[in-house]
């Protein structure tokens, strides 16, 4: 399921929430589950997430709640951090300790200064190989369902960017990794990459996800904390409401009668945003506009600098709309 991808139900009656909730998945579970897990004790309407995590792995799962479904394809661009657990002198058909193993090797030889040199090779922008056994799809299927019915495919190459790896400890065969990158980034892929340089081969044992975008493992509620009575207190608390969602965005304040116009699908207009004092903006910045009750109306693209809206005519369209929020 990726991100834009998002569960409906009824409210059951129950006060709405908008928001982002971080989840804390637990091992063994899919991300899915997580959903329909949150969906089962809070009766919510809609729900989605923002980036699939391996049943193997556990860690940080943001969940957008009603309104904040919209927001999904902006959060998916995020980075992410994570904690990875390498296994070397094994190497698996699925990259990871719960795949077949097809080859082993003595890993005795590896050393501290070879993890280190053999990371820092993979620091950079790349091609990475997407994994057989993987939630990517072939012909609308995931290539996981091709790899386990048999059918071998060429998986395609992905541009990724690893921003750093820092070995956080090394206890042979075991090294754990502290990574940080681009949205995308396979792990297992990383892991197994890293194995060959090294000669030995290496499998992902175990992954966290620390942090994805601004949303880290201290936002974090567990499962096993959401009781049917206390779910509905502990996620109001928690809950990253709309206007912060997305507060990387620079906050363009609007009247309410452009709010109500915008609501109804109007392309903003130059001479509408004359009176608006704008933040210093290029062209094909996003933005959020923020009505005069504190809440956001939309998140939308700027056509024009905020330096030349002040020149332009009255009827130009200064932005396009990418989302509008009905709250």
């Amino acid at each position: 399921m990726s991100g834009q991808e998002v569960l409906d139900f009824r409210c059951k009656g129950k006060p709405v929430m908008n928001g982002v909730v971080v989840v804390d998945k637990p091992a063994g579970q899919t991300s899915f589950g997580v959903i329909r897990d949150v969906r089962k004790i809070l009766g919510i309407r809609k729900i989605g997430h923002t980036g699939t995590l391996d049943p193997l792995a556990t860690g940080v799962l943001p969940l957008c709640i009603n309104e904040a479904t919209k927001m999904a394809p902006f959060l998916t661009e995020d980075d992410k951090e994570y904690r990875a657990t390498m296994l070397l002198g094994v190497t698996t058909d699925t990259l990871d300790i719960t795949g077949n193993i097809v080859a082993t090797e003595n890993p005795g030889h590896i050393t501290d200064s070879d993890l280190e040199s053999v990371s820092r090779e993979f620091l950079g922008t790349m091609e990475q190989k997407v994994p057989r056994y993987s939630a990517a799809k072939h012909r609308g299927r995931p290539h996981h369902r091709w790899a386990r019915e048999g059918v071998v495919l060429d998986t395609p190459l992905k541009r990724v960017t690893i921003e750093n790896i820092e070995i956080e400890s090394f206890s042979p065969p075991y090294a754990t990794l502290l990574v940080a990158c681009s949205k995308g980034t396979y792990i297992r892929t990383l892991c197994d990459d890293m194995g060959k340089r090294l000669g030995c081969g290496a499998a992902l044992a175990g992954l966290r996800r620390t942090r994805s975008g601004r949303f880290s493992e201290e936002d974090a509620l567990r499962l096993d904390d959401m009781e049917y009575g206390e779910a509905p207190r502990l996620i109001r608390n928690s809950l990253v409401p709309l206007e912060d969602v997305l507060d990387r965005y620079p906050a363009i304040p609007i009247s309410r009668d452009l709010a109500l116009r915008i609501r109804e699908g109007c392309q903003p207009e130059a001479g509408a945003l004359n009176k608006t004092t704008f933040p210093p903006a290029a062209e094909g910045t996003l933005i959020r506009l923020i009505g005069n009750d504190s809440r956001i109306v939309a998140v939308a693209r700027m056509l024009l600098s905020s330096e030349s809206l002040r020149t332009a005519g009255e009827k130009e369209q200064a932005m396009k709309l990418v989302r509008v929020f009905n709250v």
